[in-house]
C-alpha cells in the first residue's frame, strides 16, 4: 500500500451517488480514467450505511488495483478493512486511531495551517498529509482558504521523496497548473470529477497534467 501511495497523484473525494443513483458506474469511469485513491466523503451518512456503500467502493478499488480510503472514522476503517483512514485536525489522535485499525492501513492528515504541516511532516503514524483549502469550496462551508502560499510551504518542508502530500480545495483542470507551479505533484478533487460532464475523460486529463 505505502508503495501505491508513493506512486498516487490523484485523490478523490465523493458521496454515494444517492441523488443520480449511478455510483458502479461513475467509480468504474474515474478509476478507468486515472484516479489513483478514492474516498468516501458524505458528512451525517449512517455508519450501517457507510460500510454497505463502501462495499462497493472496494469492489471497484480491488478491480482497479487502487487505494480505498475512509474519512474520519477509525471503526468503519476497521470494518471496511480500508487501506486507508483520513483524519482531520478535530478527529481522533493519530496514536489512538492507529491503535484501532493497526499497523497495516495507512493514515492520512489534513493541514490548514504552516503548524499543522510541521506537525503531519514529522507526526509518527501519519503517512500522508494534505494542505489546503487552496481556494474556498463549498465542501468546507466556512473554512478559510489558505491558498497557494501553503503549498509552496510544503513543497519546500516536503520536497518529492519526503512524506507525500496532496493539494485540497477548489482544484480543477483550469487551476491545476498553479498548484502544480506552487510544488505540488499530487492533488486531491471533489467537484472537478463529480460534476463532470463525462468522469472518465476529466480523471483521464488531471491525471495526464500531474503525470506529464
Amino acid at each position: 500500500m505505502r508503495d501505491k501511495l508513493a506512486d498516487a497523484r490523484l485523490y478523490l473525494c465523493c458521496d454515494a451517488r444517492e441523488k443520480q443513483g449511478d455510483l458502479p458506474e461513475f467509480l468504474e469511469a474515474v478509476l478507468s480514467g486515472g484516479v489513483d485513491i478514492v474516498q468516501l466523503r458524505q458528512k451525517g451518512i449512517e455508519a450501517r450505511a457507510e460500510l454497505a456503500a463502501l462495499e462497493v467502493f472496494a469492489d471497484a478499488c480491488r478491480r482497479h488495483g487502487k487505494l480505498l480510503a475512509v474519512n474520519d472514522r477509525a471503526d468503519v476503517a476497521l470494518g471496511a478493512d480500508a487501506d486507508v483512514l483520513h483524519l482531520g485536525q478535530d478527529d481522533l489522535p493519530v496514536s489512538l486511531a492507529r491503535s484501532v485499525i493497526g499497523a497495516g492501513p495507512l493514515i492520512g492528515r489534513s493541514c490548514h495551517a504552516e503548524e499543522e504541516v510541521d506537525a503531519a511532516a514529522m507526526e509518527p503514524g501519519v503517512d500522508y498529509f494534505c494542505t489546503g483549502p487552496v481556494w474556498p469550496t463549498p465542501t468546507k462551508p466556512g473554512r478559510p482558504a489558505p491558498g497557494l502560499s501553503l503549498v509552496e510551504y510544503a513543497a519546500v518542508l516536503a520536497p518529492e521523496g519526503a512524506r507525500p502530500w496532496f493539494a485540497i480545495g477548489g482544484i480543477d483542470a483550469g487551476n491545476l497548473g498553479e498548484v502544480l507551479a506552487a510544488g505540488a505533484r499530487r492533488v486531491v478533487v471533489v467537484r472537478a470529477l463529480t460534476e463532470a460532464a463525462d468522469p472518465h475523460a476529466a480523471a483521464a486529463e488531471l491525471s495526464g497534467m500531474l503525470r506529464g
